[in-house]
Formats: C-alpha cells, structure tokens, sequence
C-alpha cells in the first residue's frame, strides 16, 4: 500500500505502509548505522516518529536481548529499505513481523535523507504517516491533534522491582530508562530498587540508599515539575549520577534552566570533548532538548563535557557535592563503550560514601 509522510510545514515524503495505519507524532531522525532494535525500543522515544538515515534496516532481524524496554514506545518508523530477508545467528523474528506484532506504523521506501536533510533545516516538527488516499479533513484532523506532553507517565515501570547484588543500594528513578543502563549498574556491582517516576523523595529515602541514579526518558524535562521538586529534596544527602533526561533533571533542580534544541542528537556517533582530560570520545545519545549553558552562571556547576559538533553542554558536575551527569549515554546500546567510565566515577563515590 502507498502511503506518505506529511509534516507539518507542508513538506511531504512517499513510501510504501507496511500494513494499514495512520498515525501523528513529533518526526526525529537517529544518524546511527546498526541497532535499530535498540532505537525502536528505547523509551525516550516515546510518541515520537523516528527515522532512520541507514539505508538498509532490518538485515539482522529481531532478538529478546536487545530489547531495551518492555515495549516500544515509538508512535511511527520511517525507513529506506526494509530487508526482506534477515540473517544472523541471534535472529528471533523479522523487523517486518515485529513491527506489525508491536503494532508500529512503519512506512518504508522512504529517502529518508531527503527528509533528514529538511528537519536539519527547518527544524524537528510535527507529522503524520497516512496512506496516499487519505482526505485532507482527515489529514487536517491529524495534524491538529495536540501532542501528549505526559509520556514519562507512559514509559516508567508501573512498579517497583529489584535486580540484587552484592554492591552499594541505588535507587533508579525511572523516568523511561533503557535496560542496558541497568544492566550496566549491575554489572558494575549496585544492588538495585527500580522506582516510578512519581516516587517521593520522602519514599525513596525511606529506601535506605547508598546512592541514587538518574536515567533517560523521553519529553521535555519542564513537563514533570514534581520530579525536579524530588530531586530538590534529596541533593545534599546521597551522591547522585544522571544520564540524559535526569542530566536536564538535576540541572533544573540545581536551579539552570534547560531548551528545546533545532533537531535534536540521536544517533551512536556524536563526538564529545571531555573537558577534564581533553579526549573526545564517541557517544550514543537521544535527545531533543540541553542545558542553557549562560544558565549556570552563579550556579555550583561546572561543565565537564561539551559536544564537538554544536558546542553543547553535555556534562556537569556539582562544585562541592557527590553530584554529576552527562547528556549522553555511557551505556550505548547502540554505540560506543568509550564512556564506561562514568560507572567507574560513580562507584567511586558510593565506595567514598560522599
């Protein structure tokens, strides 16, 4: 079936519908070259319409251990090609047959270039991916549709869970995080207590931790005022360690301020300079907006890490207490592992007891 991507400015971008859908959502674009798994499963996604710039997607199918939350959360995908015929030796199931499973509209045969190179331009928007024949009231009814701002609701755990170890006790706020992350703490020895998002800081204290830990979820980080009023209450009593939305988290609740970015950084290849050391590293990152850096003036702030690409803060860290984050994703999944590190910092901290 023919099918189409219209955004919102009027720019309009044909492909084939993988199954009958329509769908509306804000339209981003990941730069990475595998892990597409990864990217239609991680949570700061949610709501949102994603397109890929590989051309190939789907040459190694689908597997159980690359899922980095329960679901995919994504309200759209736009592809170039989807391969018909998968092979790896981990393969599950098919791209194909997974997005129809999940039931994620999915338009492919896409220059999905051309549409990248129009949202770098006019920046990130709304959009929908309808079928060539859909009437313009219905189009129109689509487009008009607000956006849900509520998403880290939608993406958080609806529960608390354990993952036990040996190590010091970090509470993981969830906000929407990736799996890899946790699976990285543990591996790094924490003792973990997986909380949602509208958890107390009254509640998590009462929790006992040694240290507590800040991920990723999706949305605009002003959208969940009662999180930073949280984060408030628990900054000078236990070290903390944020990634992505919890950077931009502790930064609001440390009183900077925060900004919707152009088009975002998605994508496993975005270079960022270590201030402390001079390297620049190759991060993962997944996020539309950053850190005001004028903002920290005054503040007891300093920036550790800048993007090489725009300048952008993408690490902080506390001038007297047991406090940093960074905007990208030391975890991958997909990506580089130059950023490990960070988990090394943090045990460190919770070793010392700051």
């Amino acid at each position: 079936m023919n099918g189409k991507l219209l955004l919102e400015d009027g720019a309009a971008f044909a492909g084939r519908l993988l199954n009958p859908a329509k769908t509306v959502g804000e339209v981003v674009f990941n730069t990475g070259m595998t892990g597409y798994q990864e990217i239609l499963t991680d949570p700061s996604y949610c709501r949102q319409i994603v397109v890929l710039t590989y051309p190939l997607v789907g040459n190694y199918g689908i597997a159980e251990r690359f899922m980095q939350s329960r679901r995919s959360f994504v309200n759209g995908f736009v592809i170039g090609e989807l391969c018909d015929h998968p092979s790896s030796w981990q393969m599950e199931d098919s791209l194909g047959d997974f997005l129809t499973k999940e039931a994620i509209p999915c338009l492919y045969d896409v220059d999905t270039r051309a549409v990248t190179r129009h949202i770098r331009s006019a920046g990130a928007m709304k959009g929908i991916i309808a079928a060539e024949n859909m009437s313009q009231d219905e189009i129109d009814d689509l487009l008009a549709a607000p956006l849900k701002k509520d998403v880290v609701k939608e993406a958080t755990t609806p529960e608390i869970y354990t993952l036990e170890n040996e190590g010091p006790r970090v509470i993981v706020w969830d906000f929407g995080i990736k799996k890899n992350i946790l699976r990285s703490l543990h591996k790094w020895g924490c003792d973990l207590t997986v909380v949602p998002a509208g958890t107390t800081a009254e509640e998590i204290m009462a929790l006992c931790p040694d240290g507590i830990f800040l991920p990723n979820g999706p949305g605009d980080p002003k959208d969940i005022p009662e999180a930073v009023d949280n984060i408030k209450k628990i900054l000078e009593k236990k070290p903390i360690f944020g990634i992505c939305l919890g950077h931009q988290l502790l930064a609001l609740a440390l009183g900077a301020d925060t900004y919707k970015l152009k088009f975002g950084h998605r994508g496993s290849n975005q270079p960022v300079k270590n201030l402390q050391t001079g390297r620049v590293q190759i991060t993962s990152q997944n996020h539309g907006y950053a850190v005001d850096e004028a903002s920290l003036a005054g503040r007891p702030l300093t920036v550790t890490h800048r993007s090489v690409n725009d300048g952008t803060v993408e690490g902080l860290r506390h001038t007297e207490l047991p406090v940093f984050s960074v905007q990208f994703h030391p975890e991958a999944a997909p990506g580089s592992d130059d950023n490990t590190y960070l988990f090394d910092q943090f045990m460190d901290m919770l070793a010392k007891g700051e």
